[in-house]
């Protein structure tokens, strides 16, 4: 048996917001909607990965997502002039990542990073 893929699924009926927020800000497209249920993806190959963790470092709250960027200054950018302000950083961080936290539409913590 092998992990594919994981998926977050987050609850709301406001498929506008989620395709505003992370189709048009962040830049994913989308690739399934049947109304119901939207699915938006990025282009990069990546590696099933699931986190664990009882705090975000550097003492603050753990997020519900984390997102890596190509470039984290462009899309901290495209956040702002979305109207979504940074809550925490940005910051470059010990262990590595440059990173920001933005609240998305739906009241969840996102940990924008780029690794340095």
């Amino acid at each position: 048996m092998a992990v594919k893929r994981i998926v977050t699924n987050i609850a709301t009926d406001k498929m506008d917001k989620a395709k505003a927020f992370y189709g048009e800000v962040l830049g994913l497209e989308l690739a399934m909607d049947h109304g119901w249920i939207i699915t938006l993806v990025g282009s990069g190959q990546a590696s099933p990965q699931i986190s664990f963790a009882s705090e975000g470092g550097s003492g603050t709250p753990v997020p519900d997502l984390s997102i890596e960027v190509d470039d984290l200054y462009a899309t901290l950018e495209r956040m702002k002039d979305a109207g979504y302000e940074p809550t925490y950083g940005p910051v470059q961080e010990p262990w590595g990542v440059e990173r920001f936290y933005v609240t998305d539409p739906f009241g969840r913590l996102l940990n924008i990073l780029s690794h340095s």
